[in-house]
């Protein structure tokens, strides 16, 4: 096998928590991601050596500063430091291959979606077959987290309880299917903005993560059973940079959303609705928006 296509899957936050601010200025958080069926397909093609990258996205980068880009980098450099490891007289120079990848791009850019993170996992995931290279998830993991804190997530994908920065990852039950609508305005939200503007005091109302969780290991939950664990705790500190996100927000819930809430640092919002005609319907009232979306859960 030459060449192999695969989908890299966006991801919404049914709930964030910042728990402390760690010494090194990250943050341990304490989050329920799921993915949802808005997704970027990836082609990869085996090529003698080197990378090559094309998309024709006007929004993101086509150079080693896609993640895309570095989640190929390091995964040569990985696969070429195992096979010197169990050959150790074996010729270094040797080339273990390179990768052409050609990325279509459906999911918003700097969007609190993970779509750069994904596109990572992606190309771990394509490549680790492709290659048959034959790395476990967690050995990939290992490799993504290099890349940024989602890309572990985004290897194992579903439902799962994420610790830590992100990358200490608990798989939950499946849901039942949502219906979701997701809208992300045409604006730019640092991630790193947003964290450093965060002021955790006791007045900070975090969502309750755990309570989500045991409802969600009954299993069977649907949407009346998680909604009332859901929340962001990034979502204020976001609003007052950016008062359209509380708008979306306002206006999906008036147009029937069950529950609205901002995805990650934003901007992007989602809400769940009934059902997908009800999502329809309600996409109907954002039409001034470039990027609507109506999904579902992954």
């Amino acid at each position: 096998m030459e060449t192999l296509q695969i989908e890299g899957f966006a991801k919404i936050n049914l709930g964030l928590d910042v728990v402390r601010r760690l010494e090194n200025g990250y943050h341990e958080v304490k989050m329920v991601m799921q993915t949802v069926g808005i997704s970027d397909t990836i082609t990869l093609k085996k090529i003698p050596e080197g990378i090559c990258f094309f998309s024709e996205s006007g929004e993101i980068p086509c150079d080693d500063t896609n993640l895309a880009y570095k989640a190929a980098r390091l995964f040569l450099e990985a696969l070429r430091e195992r096979e010197d490891t169990s050959c150790p007289n074996k010729d270094t120079s040797e080339n273990v291959g390179g990768i052409e990848i050609s990325l279509e791009k459906r999911i918003p850019v700097a969007a609190g979606m993970a779509g750069g993170s994904t596109d990572a996992a992606a190309v771990l995931r394509g490549m680790n077959e492709l290659f048959q290279a034959g790395f476990t998830t967690e050995e990939l993991q290992k490799i993504g987290l290099k890349i940024g804190a989602d890309v572990p997530y985004c290897i194992m994908g579903g439902i799962a309880l994420a610790e830590g920065i992100g990358e200490k990852l608990t798989s939950l039950k499946k849901t039942k299917d949502m219906p979701l609508l997701v809208v992300k305005p045409d604006i730019f939200v640092s991630t790193k903005e947003v964290y450093q503007s965060l002021h955790l005091d006791e007045n900070t109302n975090h969502p309750d993560i755990d309570g989500m969780v045991k409802a969600i290991e009954k299993g069977d939950a649907g949407a009346d059973d998680i909604i009332p664990y859901m929340g962001n705790v990034l979502q204020n500190v976001t609003e007052k940079m950016h008062p359209i996100v509380r708008q979306i927000i306002d206006r999906m819930e008036a147009q029937g959303a069950k529950k609205a809430m901002m995805s990650g640092s934003g901007p992007s919002v989602f809400g769940i609705f009934e059902t997908g005609e009800d999502a329809e319907r309600a996409k109907e009232s954002f039409a001034d928006y470039r990027q609507v979306f109506v999904t579902h859960l992954v």
